[in-house]
C-alpha cells in the first residue's frame, strides 16, 4: 500500500530544509574569512555529516514511498549501513571534540590560537572521520554475513538485528559495548569540559563576559542534548523493551530531525554566522 502523498511531500520538505540549510551553513563558512577558524571549521565538518547523513537515508525512503515498493538490494542496504553507521558515530567524536574547543575559547581565550590551530582542527575531523569509518565498517561486515529480511525506513541496526535468522547475543553484547564507547565515552568527555567551563564562567567578574559564555555554549549544548539522546534511546536500551513503532520514531528523529534542526539552531544563535549571511546577502544583491 502507497503511503499518503502528504507524507511523501513532507518527507521531501524535511530533505530540502536539512540539504540548504547544512549546504548553506557550508558555503557561508567556506566563503567568508571571518569564519576560517578551528571552531568553523568543525561547524562545518558537523553540517557536512548531516548533509550525508539525510541523503542516505531519505532519498530511499522517498522512492519507496513513489514506488510503493518495500526492499532493498544486499549491496545498497550494507552501503547504506555502512555510512548512516559511519556518519553517527563520526558526529558523536566530533561534538564531543567540540566541546573541547570551547572549553580551550572560555577557560584558555589567550592561548586559543595556540592550543586550537588549523591542524589540531584538522586532526580533530579526520579522527572522527575515520574512528567512526573503522567502527562502522567492523559492524557492517558482521552482520551482514547473517539472513535478514527488513521492514523499516532503511537498514538501521535496530531494524535488522531484529530479523537475523541465528543466534546473535555475541553480536548485541559487542554492540553494545562499542555503544557506550561512541555514547557514553563523548558524554562523559563533554560533561567534564563543560565542568571546567562552567566553573570559569562563575568566577568571570563582567555579566557581559558571562552571557557572551553561555551564548557560545548553548547552541552546542542544544545539539548534544538532541544527538545523543535520541541516539541512546535507539542503542542503549534492551532488545527485549523495544517495539517497532519506537525504534522508528528515534531513528526519524536522530537521522532526520536533528540534521535538520542543527543548521538552524547555529545560525539563529550564532551572531558571526548571520553576519556572514547578510555579508554574502548583501554582495549578491549589489552585483
Amino acid at each position: 500500500m502507497t503511503p499518503p502523498p502528504k507524507l511523501f511531500s513532507l518527507t521531501m520538505v524535511v530533505f530540502l530544509v536539512a540539504v540548504s540549510g547544512n549546504t548553506l551553513t557550508i558555503l557561508l563558512i567556506c566563503v567568508d574569512h571571518g569564519l576560517h577558524t578551528p571552531m568553523y571549521f568543525l561547524l562545518s565538518q558537523l553540517s557536512l555529516m548531516d548533509l550525508m547523513h539525510v541523503s542516505t537515508t531519505i532519498p530511499k525512503m522517498a522512492t519507496n514511498y513513489l514506488s510503493g515498493k518495500k526492499s532493498i538490494s544486499s549491496v545498497g542496504c550494507t552501503t547504506q549501513h555502512f555510512l548512516y553507521l559511519s556518519l553517527g558515530g563520526a558526529e558523536c567524536l566530533l561534538l564531543a571534540l567540540m566541546s573541547c574547543d570551547r572549553y580551550v575559547a572560555i577557560c584558555h581565550p589567550l592561548r586559543y590560537t595556540v592550543l586550537m590551530s588549523r591542524k589540531v582542527g584538522l586532526m580533530m575531523a579526520v579522527t572522527s572521520w575515520l574512528g567512526a569509518s573503522l567502527n562502522s565498517l567492523i559492524h557492517t561486515v558482521i552482520l551482514m554475513h547473517f539472513p535478514f529480511c527488513i521492514h523499516h525506513f532503511y537498514c538501521e541496526y535496530p531494524a535488522v538485528v531484529k530479523l537475523v535468522c541465528g543466534d546473535v547475543t555475541l553480536y548485541e553484547t559487542t554492540v553494545y559495548i562499542c555503544s557506550i564507547v561512541l555514547l557514553l565515552l563523548p558524554i562523559i568527555l563533554v560533561s567534564t569540559f563543560y565542568d571546567f567551563i562552567l566553573h570559569s564562567v562563575i568566577e568571570m567578574r563582567s555579566t557581559g563576559s558571562k552571557r557572551n559564555a553561555f551564548a557560545t555554549c548553548s547552541s552546542h549544548l542544544i545539539v548534544i542534548s538532541l544527538w545523543f539522546g535520541a541516539c541512546i534511546f535507539s542503542y542503549m536500551r534492551p532488545r527485549s523493551q523495544r517495539t517497532p513503532l519506537q525504534d522508528k520514531v528515534g531513528s526519524v528523529f536522530y537521522s532526520i530531525i536533528t540534521p535538520t534542526l542543527n543548521p538552524l539552531i547555529y545560525t539563529l544563535q550564532n551572531k558571526n554566522v548571520a553576519k556572514a549571511l547578510r555579508t554574502v546577502l548583501r554582495r549578491d544583491n549589489i552585483t
